[in-house]
């Protein structure tokens, strides 16, 4: 039956049970709003003149969608399990992903147009700047549509991650995140799991260091193994940074130097929302040591989640964090919520703002993570210079 499925029941009679449906099936391709933004500032200045527009990257991220998050809500609705197979095999939900790629491309192009005095507007500094950050914030969530891809195994699927972190150049990513960051997570071998008491400005600073040499080391490892040099072509590492190379040069080719250093700054900028994202994910959680010295597993008790539904859209269900790390290959419509996990008190873009004030985003998180360890600093992931301070502020009481 195309709308349901038969099940017979103790008598043996034909019980029609309907097909679950997602109630959320094409909202997803409001991830497609992230790399859109652009047309929609070029269209807005065009009819206004207003600067402001060149800046919607930014008003999209920290005022647009903690609005709606807050008008919105949450929804902490799971699928049936029944539907996940049902759900994982519904390639609609994998062009919403395949899209965001040319759409991005298209942005990056048109950008540098303007740049050099295209578009039919004339910008200022100001204008210019503006755009170079929603740019690079496209990039930066394109960081997103990579890892959703990257952790999947067709091999078309893979080389679209790479393909997707070219424009900030980040495509190192593809290594440290799927081979390094998913199995070293909440312990302190990962760069990429921030610690209790850490800045963010200084975890980006380190997480990004340690990204890039995670996967150098990664890819050396794998390649001796194939008994190969690590200058190999088959190097993921290199061949994901000759892509960015090769991007550049075509658009510097394109459109002429002026645009080389707008490159590079809204690479910055993608990369630094990216990690700053990062920075979230995993703050202040910590896997303990077994007797036998290994780790515990990976739970959904190690990442922060949320639930909020337009970040969730906009993200592909990145905010299901904790699902994704307990099942790194399922596939983001089917991530599900989970009580085990501890939840953030708004979404990613509320968070961001947060984080972006340190002794704000201490005061509101700090209390969080000691709750969720039962109030034992002990099993904590603390910051080592932050560590002798929190551990006298909270000593267990004997």
């Amino acid at each position: 039956m195309p709308n349901g499925r038969l099940r017979t029941s103790p008598n043996h009679d034909l019980i029609t049970t309907p097909r679950w449906r997602d109630p959320k099936r094409h909202l997803w391709l409001f991830g497609l709003v992230a790399p859109t933004v652009f047309l929609f500032s070029w269209i807005g200045f065009h009819l206004t003149g207003f600067g402001i527009f060149w800046w919607s990257g930014p008003l999209l991220t920290f005022v647009i969608i903690p609005v709606l998050d807050y008008l919105v809500g949450r929804d902490s609705e799971n699928p049936p399990d029944s539907a996940l197979a049902q759900l994982e095999d519904d390639r609609f939900y994998r062009w919403a992903t395949y899209l965001y790629l040319p759409i991005q491309y298209v942005s990056l192009a048109l950008a540098c147009w303007l740049w050099t005095g295209g578009g039919w507007v004339t910008l200022n500094r100001v204008d210019e700047i503006g755009l170079m950050i929603t740019i690079g914030g496209i990039g930066g969530i394109a960081v997103n549509a990579a890892h959703e891809l990257g952790h999947q195994r067709a091999k078309a699927e893979q080389r679209l991650s790479k393909l997707a972190l070219a424009q900030v150049g980040y495509g190192h990513f593809f290594v440290a995140h799927n081979r390094g960051h998913h199995i070293l997570v909440a312990t302190p071998e990962d760069p990429a799991s921030s610690r209790m008491g850490e800045n963010l400005y200084a975890f980006i600073v380190r997480s990004s260091v340690g990204n890039v040499r995670t996967a150098w080391r990664l890819e050396r490892q794998r390649l001796a193994r194939l008994d190969r040099s690590v200058w190999s072509p088959r190097n993921d590492v290199l061949n994901a940074w000759a892509m960015t190379l090769v991007l550049f040069a075509a658009l510097v080719a394109a459109f002429g130097l002026h645009v080389l250093p707008w490159l590079i700054g809204q690479a910055v900028v993608g990369v630094c929302l990216m990690e700053a994202i990062n920075f979230l994910e995993h703050y202040g959680l910590r896997r303990q040591r077994r007797p036998n010295g290994r780790y515990e597993r990976v739970r959904p008790s190690h990442s922060w989640n949320n639930n909020t539904v337009v970040a969730n859209l906009i993200l592909f269900h990145l905010q299901r964090h904790s699902d994704h790390h307990a099942h790194p290959s399922r596939r983001y419509q089917a991530l599900r919520h989970d009580d085990e996990a501890p939840q953030l008190p708004a979404g990613y873009s509320t968070m961001l703002l947060l984080a972006g004030i340190p002794p704000l985003w201490r005061r509101v998180m700090d209390p969080l993570v000691l709750a969720h360890y039962g109030g034992d600093i002990r099993l904590v992931a603390m910051h080592p210079r932050s560590e002798k301070r929190l551990l006298d502020r909270h000593a267990p009481v004997a």
